[in-house]
């Protein structure tokens, strides 16, 4: 079977093209296009075509300077780190000293949870959603566990109502008002990894703020995908991933936000190692740590720059291109493929679990596969159609027509398809 529209979704790539042309796009396994139809970038994205030279740059000054290359060349290491902070911060909507690119998303998650997870008698619940990504529940667990808490206790998973998918910020404002005056801290995912959907930030943050509770949030599918004002909305914390929308490659570095207003609280604790002392006293090795007041305090140790020159390219598209028009693009886009999921759902057992309202998204639309079988279906339209979607188990399949490289053929070719592959049912 095919849908039609292939002709209609190659004009419309000719009116609003994006920019495939910055990409390497892999191959297709299967199927009669060269090109894989790549909506896995909610994943891992592609990867820009100018990684391999400005990699390669730091490699050759790794060969001609050795150790000097710390301090001497166009692109000192010492302080390298910084040609990603001011990018990183119009990502995000942030102050460059609220922001820092180091480590991975989880551990900056921890090292932000020691300074903000500050449970008290009858005020130490820690709350987050309960399709939250594992690691994230891992985290907030062992956190608690650290302090000598029962997690089962104190750890609060929000569910949906009964019958829907997604949380309702109503929901969460209202937990917050009535439970608030026993929470220590709110953490949640900005876009949810499983369903897609974009939470009210600015709405959940001043709600806990109300509460008296500290709000953090995990920014991994969030960044780069949907525009953020983390400085004004007032949130305290946050951190994020650069290996899906941000394009930097498998394990990339991760990013961290902490308000300006915490920046020189003398309360604020922190695990600290020496890349987190002021870098004018760094190299005095002085037994006794002086961080900054900015979001560099939360450092620990020297940053890889070869991890660290993939994030530079990236972060460069972002700025040539804005997201003003990323956002703009993304909604043309992924409006577009939920219609033409519309035009086959009604006869096949596929459900869209991500909210209808553009507003409340990003550019993921999670379906639910009837009788379960994603891992099958997902291997076959990668197998018979050079189709790249993933799924989670055991019943939900995730398309991300990302706007800066996937197209609306991408589209049309991955409900096109699912159309061939879901067997009708006659539900309609």
């Amino acid at each position: 079977m095919t849908i039609p529209g292939e002709e209609a979704a190659r004009r419309l790539d000719e009116a609003d093209p994006g920019h495939r042309h910055l990409f390497h796009v892999p191959p297709a396994e299967g199927g009669r296009y060269a090109e894989a139809a790549y909506l896995v970038g909610n994943s891992l994205g592609l990867p820009p075509r100018a990684v391999r030279a400005d990699l390669l740059a730091e490699l050759d000054a790794w060969a001609t300077k050795g150790v000097t290359g710390h301090f001497t060349g166009p692109r000192p290491w010492v302080p390298y780190v910084r040609l990603l902070t001011a990018p990183s911060a119009r990502l995000v909507g942030a102050l460059p000293e609220e922001t820092v690119v180091m480590n991975s998303l989880t551990v900056n998650l921890h090292l932000l949870m020691v300074s903000f997870y500050r449970p008290t008698a009858g005020r130490d619940r820690i709350v987050v959603e309960d399709a939250a990504f594992p690691s994230d529940s891992y985290a907030v667990r062992s956190q608690a566990r650290h302090h000598g808490l029962d997690p089962d206790e104190v750890v609060v998973r929000l569910r949906p109502r009964p019958g829907e998918e997604t949380l309702r910020t109503e929901d969460v404002v209202g937990y917050l008002e009535r439970e608030g005056h026993r929470v220590a801290l709110v953490l949640l995912g900005g876009i949810n990894y499983l369903t897609g959907e974009l939470l009210d930030i600015p709405a959940i943050t001043e709600a806990g703020h109300r509460a008296g509770a500290l709000v953090g949030w995990d920014l991994a599918h969030a960044v780069g995908n949907v525009p953020l004002a983390l400085h004004d909305w007032g949130v305290d914390f946050a951190a994020w991933c650069t290996y899906k929308y941000l394009n930097s490659g498998p394990g990339a570095l991760a990013g961290a936000f902490v308000h300006e207003r915490h920046l020189a609280d003398p309360a604020i604790n922190r695990f600290e190692g020496w890349w987190g002392t002021d870098e004018a006293t760094r190299f005095e090795m002085a037994p006794v740590s002086r961080p900054p007041a900015t979001a560099e305090a939360w450092q620990i140790s020297n940053p890889p720059v070869l991890a660290m020159a993939p994030i530079r390219t990236s972060l460069a598209i972002f700025d040539e291109v804005g997201m003003p028009a990323l956002r703009a693009r993304s909604l043309r886009l992924t409006g577009y493929l939920e219609r033409l999921l519309d035009e086959i759902i009604p006869t096949r057992p596929l459900t869209v679990l991500t909210p209808r309202d553009p507003e409340r998204r990003g550019c993921q639309l999670s379906v639910r596969v009837g009788a379960g079988g994603a891992a099958a279906l997902t291997k076959r339209l990668a197998h018979e159609y050079g189709v790249l979607v993933d799924d989670r188990e055991p019943d939900v399949i995730r398309l991300a027509p990302v706007p800066l490289y996937s197209t609306y053929h991408d589209c049309w070719r991955a409900v096109d398809a699912l159309a061939d592959l879901v067997a009708e049912t006659g539900r309609g």
